[in-house]
């Protein structure tokens, strides 16, 4: 094994195939994004080069600000619906009756498709015999909302499948962390008279503050970038209430056909992650690393 470590030429033979792919499936593409975004194109036609323009017209569209505070809505939301499963994940890692199926409840949403779980809570939300609106009847509520059709209520009415089709992939992380955790410490704590609340924020959760601090990434980048679901549930509608900055960019590529312009905001779309990444990453990674 130390033989084949010390051999860089077959170091690189084994990472190429990964490299390669690497570059061709995202390289290339966030190079060309930039390239087109530098073009008026209809996706068909011949391109003409009007440099920085479609990156100055996406700062001062409204439409697409509009668009990029309603996706750092959902990273806030996301971000907040860390610490419910965080809880759930603390309780199921409790050994309680039942925790394994419950942890395979959870998991479930996972296994759908994007377009599935949409069409499902479509259903939920419908306002005339939707199973929500229905509820809402049978406890006295005369004029339940349109959940989907309100500007006012449709950005949190979609925000709801969007968090409960990721709590399994967050819960199991954090479960993972919080197994991996010795229980000898767990026990030396129980002995020194620690109730399960100071075990929980003083011994568990300092010891997972790593593992939270990628997730705390993981949902504001994907919160960021989300696009399928809210797309099949609404295509941004109301007039824009729901749009974000992956679906504006879409319709602008895709249905105004205008190729160029939907990559400049594309690619600013790619700036802004990578902005939001490191400031967060700067704020979440904890200064001490934990031995155990």
């Amino acid at each position: 094994m130390n033989k084949v470590m010390s051999n860089k030429l077959l170091i690189a033979l084994y990472i190429s195939p990964a490299l390669l792919l690497v570059l061709v499936l995202v390289f290339i593409p966030l190079i060309l994004s930039g390239y087109y975004g530098l073009m008026e194109w209809d996706g068909i036609g011949e391109k003409t080069f009007v440099g920085l323009e479609n990156y100055i017209k996406g700062l001062q569209d409204m439409k697409f600000w509009s668009s990029a505070y309603h996706s750092f809505l959902l990273a806030i939301f996301s971000t907040l619906s860390l610490a419910i499963y965080l809880t759930i994940s603390f309780v199921l890692a409790s050994k309680i009756k039942g925790s394994d199926l419950l942890r395979k409840i959870y998991l479930i949403p996972m296994l759908l498709s994007s377009v599935a779980i949409a069409q499902l809570w479509i259903k939920v939300y419908n306002p005339s015999n939707g199973i929500l609106n229905v509820f809402l009847k049978q406890i006295g509520v005369e004029n339940p909302p349109a959940w989907l059709a309100d500007p006012s209520l449709v950005l949190f009415a979609i925000f709801i499948p969007i968090l409960w089709q990721y709590a399994g992939f967050y819960i199991l992380i954090y479960y993972a962390a919080l197994k991996n955790i010795p229980e000898s410490l767990i026990e030396a704590a129980r002995m020194d008279g620690a109730t399960a609340f100071q075990i929980a924020t003083r011994i568990k959760l300092p010891l997972i503050k790593e593992v939270v601090s990628v997730t705390v990434v993981l949902a504001i980048i994907g919160s960021l970038k989300y696009f399928d679901l809210i797309y099949v549930m609404t295509s941004g509608g109301p007039n824009g209430a729901s749009e974000v900055m992956a679906s504006y960019m879409y319709k602008l590529a895709f249905s105004s056909y205008n190729f160029g312009y939907g990559s400049a905001i594309g690619f600013l779309l790619l700036i802004i992650t990578l902005i939001v990444t490191f400031v967060i990453r700067k704020l979440t990674t904890p200064k001490e690393r934990i031995e155990y």
